[in-house]
């Protein structure tokens, strides 16, 4: 039995997809209100939930094509009954098994990659799905930096791979990206982490030019 998918199908039913939402969505946003998307861009969001992110990405006048994959189902479910555009697509699948033949010029993960049974295997696909110059932008709020969060795995009784940021940084630059951090912090919650820490967004950027290394 998978637990992680056990448990996000019991948040897709008690309310806690919409929780995630509310927990994330400011810090989200204004981390992608940094990005330029001046060009048309197709987006894959890994470990969608209630597809709140691709909502968001699919309603941008750039925005060509808008997936979320998720491997709990009655999160995809409940995507689904949300879909508002046509351009959104929402599938039944995690990273590591999924088949598909396109590729992203985004691709975006919110507090997900660290579910993966390899987050090196995860990251392998998601360079591949990536377009040469495609960037991933994957954001956590659980790393052993953030103390205030690293008891996560114990109280929620998951498999989660914790990893410092510069081990972070590592993980993405050995599967070929070029990395770059940043910190996204909200100064106006009442949770000394997210004032002092908050989220870090890993910047992976496929180069446009593979090394043949």
């Amino acid at each position: 039995m998978d637990k992680v998918r056990t448990t996000f199908d019991e948040w897709a039913q008690n309310g806690r997809a919409e929780l995630m939402e509310k927990e994330h969505g400011k810090n989200v946003a204004k981390f992608l209100e940094e990005i330029s998307f001046e060009e048309p861009f197709s987006f894959l969001d890994v470990g969608c939930g209630n597809g709140w992110v691709v909502r968001k990405m699919s309603s941008h006048s750039k925005c060509t094509k808008s997936i979320g994959i998720d491997k709990s189902k009655k999160m995809i479910i409940q995507a689904k009954k949300n879909k508002t555009k046509s351009i959104e697509q929402y599938i039944h699948t995690d990273i590591e098994s999924w088949k598909y033949r396109g590729k992203f010029d985004f691709v975006f993960s919110m507090e997900s990659l660290y579910y993966a049974h390899s987050i090196d295997v995860a990251l392998k696909k998601i360079y591949k799905l990536l377009k040469p110059g495609g960037m991933f932008f994957c954001g956590t709020d659980f790393y052993t930096d953030n103390k205030a969060t690293a008891h996560w795995a114990r109280m929620m009784n998951l498999n989660m791979h914790l990893h410092s940021k510069k081990e972070w940084k590592k993980i993405f630059k050995d599967a070929g990206f070029e990395t770059k951090t940043k910190h996204i912090k909200d100064k106006d919650s009442r949770k000394k982490w997210k004032k002092e820490f908050g989220t870090l967004f890993l910047i992976g950027t496929k180069p446009k030019k593979e090394s043949s290394n």
